[in-house]
């Protein structure tokens, strides 16, 4: 059943044991009031013949009936250890399957869906399935189950008395399923506006600084304060409209045993059935609906807690970036009539561009030509639209994605360091790697001495994003990051482009450390970094429009004179006052 597949994530195997276990449970339950009424079939027997009672077999059930609670305590241990167990099992496994698979899809992908809808997704979706699998479906199956067993022995003891307590049930069943599209609606839009509130969180706690400094604090951020009160008011709506079908269908259930009264007590006058059957169908019929009664209370809830897993089960689907070959060992690139854009919008139209094996190719341009998506195409975060990229004269497309990241170590100007240690965030470029060889890289890409005179040296936290160090220190680490990881291709991002003078100094060295020997690919605004590439590539609206070496390009006299003499121009600038 889809629901199934839905609730445990697409894996309805995970649900086998939990339900089997507790249906094995509420079977074992029953027994109890069987024994219950076979102890009141012998007293009431002892009444209307006015015989003794017969204390051996009243004790011989009483002893069965003390057997029956030990029989159930053993019978609950399996069933709630598969429950929870399985429960928190989905709930793991799906989470860390979820961010493994979200891994391997393509970056355009990640960037066109709100962070805080994906970390929702991650922690609020899949405990609600968790609640879902450990709580609700056994007391679903339970509820259903044992009503069924129950109904069969009833039939043997009178069939229209079993007949007239299930009377209602099927108008019961009518309402839940007939309004089970209403509710499905309803948990929807619930759904979608908890989301969106999680989302306009993110976005306040992300903006902070931005809120603080233009004032947008208090009642002037409505943007949030909108999201919360259409939560509010959908959280409001999930409950007046699904409480009352609920408690509809369950008064149409509890309806079973008024109707199993009057049908008693007709009978009973009648003289067609005997007081002791009549007691037994009143002591079944108070018991049975409470099972039932709670599993139609679930039922809402299932339907809700299935549309969490229906999302991660869709974003499980989404298709993952192709390939299976192993990356090839030359590491030449070329470029062949490459088309790319986000969205509608085009940034690359048919470019053909060659990097050969070993030499340094700038890009540069103004400012939304391209050029930082050729280094994502590159480093295949995206693949392309038209035309292809060949690395080794194999298709990167055919290339398995991992085997092809080993093969590339990327520097951006935007650095992320992870809520760790310094030496772990540089250790990250190679797993498992030694002290020295961490220490090593970080000699190499000039930040040891700073890292030195730290607290802590190389065990020195950093907060989430690097927050606590600079942005000249976070960019060195990066650095010594790709440098331990020793890719054969680097792909450098305006790795210096907000840096003041001491600190690009410091990112040079580190740089040209970096990049002995490789293929490299540099964006670069800053022209004078990259005078002594091997073949600058000029692109302008998607297009490359110029390329060769420095000096080439300048007696050109094109768009990369102009570039150049505007920044020449630049660098004699003074503020009046």
């Amino acid at each position: 059943m889809k629901i199934l597949y839905n609730i445990t994530a697409g894996n309805p195997k995970k649900l086998r044991k939990p339900i089997v276990f507790s249906v094995i449970s509420n079977v074992i339950n029953i027994l109890p009031f069987t024994l219950v009424m076979q102890a009141v079939k012998i007293i009431f027997e002892s009444y209307s013949t006015g015989a003794p009672i017969d204390t051996y077999k009243l004790w011989l059930t009483c002893g069965a009936l003390f057997l029956s609670m030990i029989a159930m305590f053993l019978g609950e241990i399996p069933a709630y250890r598969f429950s929870f167990r399985g429960a928190y099992m989905v709930a793991a496994e799906g989470r860390a399957k979820l961010a493994e698979h979200l891994r391997k899809l393509p970056l355009g992908y990640l960037t066109s869906r709100d962070p805080g809808d994906l970390g929702n997704m991650m922690m609020g979706d899949f405990t609600l399935i968790e609640h879902c699998i450990s709580h609700l479906m056994p007391q679903l199956v339970g509820g259903l189950v044992m009503p069924i067993i129950a109904f069969i022995g009833l039939l043997f003891l009178d069939w229209r008395m079993a007949v007239s307590m299930f009377a209602a049930l099927p108008i019961a069943i009518l309402i839940i399923a007939g309004t089970s599209k209403l509710q499905r609606r309803v948990g929807k839009r619930h759904m979608e506006s908890k989301i969106y509130a999680a989302n306009r969180l993110q976005e306040y706690l992300n903006g902070i600084g931005t809120i603080k400094a233009y004032n947008l604090t208090g009642e002037r951020f409505v943007r949030l304060e909108k999201a919360f009160r259409r939560f509010m008011m959908e959280s409001i709506k999930i409950e007046g409209f699904l409480q009352p079908i609920v408690l509809t269908a369950i008064a149409c259930i509890r309806a079973g045993l008024t109707v199993m009264v009057f049908v008693g007590t007709h009978l009973l006058l009648g003289g067609e059935l005997n007081v002791i059957t009549f007691v037994t169908f009143l002591i079944v019929g108070t018991r049975v609906f409470d099972p039932l009664t709670s599993a139609l209370g679930n039922f809402s809830e299932v339907h809700y807690d299935e549309q969490a897993g229906e999302r991660i089960v869709n974003l499980l689907n989404e298709p993952i970036l192709p390939g299976e070959k192993i990356a090839p060992e030359g590491h030449d690139i070329i470029l062949k009539d490459v088309t790319f854009g986000y969205g509608d919008i085009k940034v690359l139209k048919d470019i053909s561009i060659e990097m050969p094996e070993g030499s340094l190719t700038a890009l540069v341009g103004p400012s939304g030509s391209g050029k930082s998506t050729v280094l994502k195409l590159i480093a295949r975060f995206y693949d392309p639209q038209k035309g292809k990229i060949l690395i080794g004269n194999e298709d990167m497309k055919i290339i398995e994605p991992e085997s092809l990241l080993q093969k590339v170590s990327m520097v951006f100007q935007d650095v992320y360091l992870f809520q760790d240690t310094i030496g772990n965030n540089i250790r990250f470029g190679k797993e498992g790697a030694t002290q020295a060889e961490v220490e090593e890289a970080a000699k190499r890409a000039c930040c040891h001495d700073f890292i030195m005179k730290l607290p802590q040296g190389y065990d020195t936290p950093v907060g989430e994003g690097g927050s606590t160090l600079s942005g000249g220190e976070k960019q060195r680490i990066s650095i010594a990051r790709a440098i331990l990881k020793n890719a054969p291709v680097v792909l450098l991002d305006e790795a210096t482009a907000s840096l003041d003078p001491e600190n690009e100094v410091e990112i040079q060295r580190a740089i040209n450390e970096l990049i002995q020997g490789r293929t490299v690919i540099v964006v670069a605004h800053r022209l004078k970094t990259v005078r002594s590439a091997d073949n600058i590539i000029v692109l302008d609206e998607g297009k490359v429009v110029e390329q060769g070496t420095h000096d080439e390009l300048i007696l050109q006299k094109g768009l990369y004179y102009d570039l150049w003499t505007i920044q020449q121009k630049s660098s004699r600038w003074k503020m009046s006052s």
